[in-house]
């Protein structure tokens, strides 16, 4: 039995004085023991914690005991170590950073896509009639997708409301978006019911939910994951290897961010390349003055406020 959990959850809710909140729930997941990061914004909660069973359990049970998070699905992986080094719990403005502030316009509390189920998704993605929409940022789908899955040429979720006129001519298809828990879905869909856009769905809980509760069929590549795991198995059908190493082509599931923290660009790199280029996407970036150590991870701790430890 493995040690210790990861938990993926988010939860739209009005959460009043949110800064507050935000300092004090810092307090409570460090008496916990937890490491990981959490977004308070006065829209809700957006977190992915890691720690002992125990404290996984406690922090589960007392978030549901409080009416306004009782709703939210954890969803749980079992690890052999934490997925996290830190402990981060920070004020936005948005617990997903989307630009779609005006709870006039979207409001996620209000109205969103129609949620399916992982089993109602996997029977109907695959309909003439349906398109199955990719909301998430170009490392994260080009590491793993759906099969047939149309993606968008965006770096971050806040693109995707640029990328609304490219989707006029599917006004009148059923669109399923789908994102890696959940989260962006919810923006995403209203948006594009605000847009016009008839009959909209989403995947509940996203790609990880969808892997837990089925087969993972149909899911081409692995799942990118914000923590140390970096990429996580979905597909237990038919899995496959779909990315490649930036620098010689080989099939590579592996993302490193660059060593040349001015470049820092989040790519696949293969670890015999990996050695070979330092770390690094480029010659160039081999060669710059600020090149960060390499250690075969590719992954690099930012130095923050002893108080967030």
């Amino acid at each position: 039995m493995k040690k210790y959990r990861t938990l993926l959850y988010y939860c739209y809710t009005p959460i009043e004085d949110a800064e507050q909140f935000a300092g004090s729930h810092l307090d409570f997941c460090r008496s916990l023991g937890l490491k990981g990061r959490i977004i308070v914004a006065p829209e809700g909660l957006n977190g992915t914690v890691s720690g002992t069973e125990d404290a996984c359990e406690t922090y589960m049970t007392t978030l549901h005991a409080i009416p306004q998070f009782s709703g939210i699905d954890f969803k749980v992986d079992e690890v052999d170590a934490p997925s996290f080094v830190k402990l981060h719990v920070r004020y936005k403005p948005e617990i997903v950073h989307s630009g779609l502030r005006d709870p006039e316009v979207i409001n996620p509390m209000e109205k969103t896509g129609i949620h399916l189920d992982p089993a109602d998704f996997q029977q109907m993605k695959d309909r003439d009639d349906v398109v199955v929409l990719d909301v998430r940022s170009n490392y994260e789908h080009q590491l793993g997708h759906f099969r047939n899955a149309l993606t968008l040429d965006i770096e971050n979720f806040r693109d995707f409301p640029r990328k609304i006129n490219e989707l006029a001519h599917l006004k009148d298809k059923k669109v399923i978006t789908y994102c890696t828990g959940g989260i962006k879905c919810e923006k995403a869909s209203a948006l594009l019911l605000h847009e016009g856009f008839r009959e909209v769905y989403q995947l509940k809980g996203g790609i990880i939910k969808y892997g837990k509760e089925t087969d993972g069929r149909d899911f081409e590549g692995k799942c990118y994951v914000f923590d140390n795991r970096i990429a996580v198995d979905i597909n237990r059908h038919n899995p496959s290897v779909i990315s490649v190493c930036h620098n010689c082509g080989k099939a590579s599931a592996r993302m490193i961010n660059c060593a040349n923290p001015e470049c820092n660009e989040h790519f696949s790199q293969c670890e015999e390349c990996g050695w070979a280029m330092d770390g690094c996407c480029s010659d160039s970036c081999m060669q710059h003055s600020r090149k960060r150590p390499y250690d075969g991870t590719g992954y690099y701790v930012k130095q923050t406020d002893p108080s967030m430890l």
